[in-house]
């Protein structure tokens, strides 16, 4: 099918309408997708994880890819988040991203019912990437958050049997089976990185040769994440090490742990993704509005983890955030050490 998967893709969050996260607020989708074409990104992930998938409803979840694919026009590639833990679901999002266009898509693992590999394989994935061979289909390794695992025996079993499954989106966090997934699949099979703080080392290990990342953190940072990708990519390993130092911050606040008090103790409370990267977006002045329950807000100690992120690359590296201040006139340095733009995006201490 001759498509590459390379470079930076942004996992592009959806806003909504207001703090209390109403409809889909598509006008702000568009401003979203601007900045990312304006920062060169290869592509965009439209409902990922991060794009809240899992409280769309099927019609917004649709539309918002159809809208992401006619917003880019085709100035970068658009892979559309369909995958589901139901195969008749997944084939009919599949449909409608289809015919409008996309040409690309990603199926996360089936969560929460847990089939082995080999039913991921061949009751999934493989229906899909027959019913649509003109679709890249790329499979979404993340057992941290599905429940299940698709391996990569499987995953070479794919590839031979279905000449649109070329790449996958790798989050297993575990690099003897990236290397596994290489060894197997061959060299002419993409691995994107599915962990922002992990792509350059799978992008510069030779065993696992990585070619690019699906990343939480272009979303506020597009062009340096593409840049760094870019380096990597041109064996510019020192030029790749400099931009992944000075994003570092960013990438450690895609998940936030910390320990909360309560009448019986402390208790650890992580605020996972897209949570963190949503509230840095809004504390920036970007126009993201809130999230869609069960997910809510960060604590006073996660909000200040997340602040002090921001402010350590602004104060050290500002070119990575300035962008935002070009494209959505705002001034950076003030959102993040005024106390007035914090106040709506924590629970109050005494609720927690």
């Amino acid at each position: 099918m001759g498509q590459v998967f390379q470079g930076c893709y942004t996992a592009l969050v959806t806003p909504m309408k207001g703090p209390g996260a109403g409809e889909v607020d598509y006008e702000a989708l568009e401003r979203l997708v601007e900045f990312q074409v304006a920062g060169g990104v290869s592509g965009i992930l439209a409902v990922g994880t991060t794009g809240e998938s899992a409280t769309l409803t099927h019609d917004e979840h649709s539309e918002v890819i159809v809208r992401i694919h006619q917003f880019a026009a085709e100035r970068c590639a658009v892979i559309a988040g369909t995958g589901s833990n139901c195969t008749a679901e997944c084939l009919e999002t599949t449909r409608h991203a289809a015919e409008h266009g996309v040409k690309a898509v990603l199926l996360v693992e089936p969560y929460y019912n847990g089939p082995s590999s080999i039913e991921i394989r061949k009751e999934y994935i493989e229906p899909v990437a027959r019913q649509f061979p003109d679709v890249q289909v790329i499979p979404y390794v993340i057992p941290g958050r599905s429940g299940t695992q698709l391996l990569p025996e499987d995953l070479a079993l794919l590839k031979r049997a279905c000449d649109n499954v070329n790449a996958v989106k790798e989050a297993s966090g575990d690099m003897s089976n990236i290397r596994r997934t290489r060894a197997y699949c061959g060299p002419d099979f993409d691995i994107l990185s599915g962990d922002d703080d992990n792509t350059l080392r799978m992008m510069s290990e030779p065993e696992i040769g990585a070619s690019g990342a699906v990343s939480v953190v272009s979303n506020v940072a597009p062009g340096a994440v593409q840049r760094m990708t870019e380096c990597a990519l041109e064996g510019d390993l020192e030029g790749g090490r400099r931009l992944a130092s000075a994003l570092q911050p960013l990438f450690d606040i895609v998940t936030v742990k910390t320990r909360e008090d309560s009448p019986w103790g402390g208790r650890l409370c992580k605020a996972r993704n897209p949570l963190p990267i949503k509230t840095l977006m809004r504390l920036l002045g970007m126009p993201v509005g809130g999230m869609r329950r069960p997910l809510g807000k960060m604590t006073p100690a996660g909000l200040d983890v997340v602040v002090g992120a921001a402010r350590k690359v602004w104060e050290n590296n500002p070119e990575i955030l300035q962008p935002i201040a070009e494209t959505f006139d705002v001034d950076v340095g003030v959102r993040l050490s005024r106390l007035e733009y914090r106040d709506a995006l924590a629970y109050g201490k005494d609720t927690l």
